[in-house]
């Protein structure tokens, strides 16, 4: 289950369109044992090798998506493939994996080429979510064909399941803010037990699935699609994984939105305090909506979340709603403004001793359906995440942190310090890196949009992007909205920035303000 926060993906908790590709199944096989990794993140300079024409003269066989489970398959217009892509980018003529690929053509005659989506996680499934989003994005399919894939160790392409559903329910009564030496002991133990799962899934896999091995993928996925230039739109970690992209392949790019921005600047200990402080924002937004004082409500909220980690509440079900579980509920109605009254109704509710409002809440977040089965996306997450990160913090030095945590967010922040060391701890495979790199000089501009109410990756993050991608590389876009992530939310004048950007190769003053 989703115990922390990363950078979730556009549609965390959406009822999604969920499809499965035609193709066979990867030839990497699993192994038992430490995986191997292959060192340091790639450099500019190694990703103009070229590559042996077995990769790029591929030729990709696209058929109908087929229905997975009991997902219906989406429209006639989309359609599946298989594209065969290195386990490790060190030895390209090596072992193959098969990565999922998900298109519309389009539907215009003037096309321009593939414009690329990745909606974040990082393990969020493109596949799945390509078609949902695409209502939103008809425009851009009238001269673009939307392309998506789910990336290495996601979903079709070697999804990683690191537990069973018994498993992850069980571990909902791990509790994430440890009160005692007994509550410490078993979050440790459940995250080191949750790192070996994921090692028995992932074999070899493990050591290969970083942001820069997905972003060595696009450039192949660039050039058997037969496009001279990547057009890309990257949400939420898709633009950590655009920005290392635009860094790799900075000739390649071509018209690259980043919404939603993540900071590049940050390490992983950043990144937890600049959630904390995030989403705290966004509850005091919330909270002030509703005529409430922020200060005061969070102390409300405080309280509650105290009586519930000494006493887990009652739900409609036979299942009681931990602390972990409530804090996880909080969450997601944060990502959505439209989602705001359903809080509202459940904080109501708690406040009278029935938990099933925010456990309902916290089952859509961890995508647990009626029947008790979860979807993999958290677990690729972290698999990921934890090959990208090289910070390790120890207990001690988490324990130092907590106090500015608690004070950045009294709700959120205690539960992203301890997450802090919790997160990767004793995982079997070492980080690649403190900060990803993402500086691309020579680049085409870049489109960077920020949401000033944004919880999960801050405002402030698309200022330090777009400073780090370089001058006259990132250009930036404000957005002074709520909720995660800009493009679609209702302003005209975002999407209508956006589309001329990518339909005619406009490129906005930096700094432009949406209201």
């Amino acid at each position: 289950m989703a115990r922390f926060v990363r950078w979730t993906a556009l549609t965390a908790a959406a009822a999604l369109l969920v499809t499965g590709c035609s193709g066979g199944s990867s030839d990497s096989g699993e192994a038992d044992g430490k995986p191997n990794g292959s060192g340091s993140p790639a450099t500019s300079a190694d990703a103009a090798t070229p590559l042996p024409s077995s990769l790029t003269s591929q030729k990709l066989d696209w058929e109908r998506c087929r229905a997975t489970g009991d997902s219906p398959a989406p429209g006639d217009e989309w359609q599946c493939a298989t594209l065969k892509t290195p386990l490790d980018w060190a030895e390209p003529e090596g072992r193959t994996i098969d990565l999922a690929l998900i298109r519309a053509k389009a539907t215009g005659d003037d096309r321009i080429g593939s414009l690329l989506f990745n909606f974040g996680g990082p393990g969020g499934s493109g596949v799945s979510t390509l078609p949902w989003f695409a209502t939103s994005a008809s425009e851009l399919g009238e001269r673009y064909d939307l392309v998506s894939w789910d990336p290495r160790g996601v979903g079709a392409s070697e999804g990683v399941r690191c537990r069973s559903d018994k498993e992850i329910e069980a571990s909902e009564s791990v509790d994430i803010t440890p009160d005692t030496p007994a509550e410490e002991t078993a979050y440790f133990r459940d995250a080191a037990a949750f790192g070996q799962g994921c090692q028995k899934s992932a074999g070899n896999l493990m050591a290969h699935v970083s942001t820069t091995d997905t972003a060595r993928d696009m450039d192949l996925m660039r050039q058997v699609l037969g496009d001279r230039k990547t057009h890309y739109f990257g949400v939420s970690y898709g633009t950590e994984l655009g920005g290392v992209y635009a860094h790799l392949f900075p000739k390649n790019v071509g018209r690259l939105i980043l919404d939603a921005v993540a900071d590049p600047s940050a390490d992983s200990e950043g990144h937890a305090e600049n959630q904390a402080r995030g989403f705290q924002r966004a509850l005091d937004n919330y909270l002030e909506s509703t005529g409430q004082d922020a200060e005061a409500g969070t102390r409300k909220i405080v309280d509650l979340l105290k009586r519930i980690d000494a006493n887990p509440m009652p739900t409609s079900s036979d299942r009681k709603l931990t602390e972990t579980l409530a804090l996880i509920g909080l969450i997601r109605p944060l990502y959505s403004e439209a989602s705001w009254p359903t809080l509202t109704s459940a904080l109501a509710a708690a406040e009278q001793g029935d938990g099933s409002g925010l456990l309902s809440l916290a089952d859509d977040y961890n995508d647990r359906d009626a029947s008790g089965n979860y979807a993999t996306g958290t677990h690729s997450q972290r698999v990921i995440s934890c090959l990208d990160d090289k910070q390790r913090p120890t207990v001690e030095e988490m324990k130092k942190l907590l106090p500015r945590f608690e004070k950045v967010s009294p709700v959120f922040g205690p539960m992203l310090g301890w997450d802090t060391a919790g997160w990767c701890h004793d995982w079997p495979v070492a980080g690649q890196y403190d900060t990803p790199e993402v500086s691309a000089p020579g680049a085409a501009p870049i489109l960077l949009v920020g949401n000033t109410g944004d919880p999960a990756t801050p405002y402030e993050g698309t200022r330090r992007m777009a400073d780090e991608l370089g001058k006259g590389v990132g250009v930036m876009i404000t957005w002074k909205g709520e909720g995660h992530s800009a493009y679609g939310k209702g302003s005209d004048c975002v999407d209508s920035t956006v589309n001329a950007y990518l339909l005619q190769g406009t490129v906005p003053k930096d700094g432009k303000v949406c209201s």
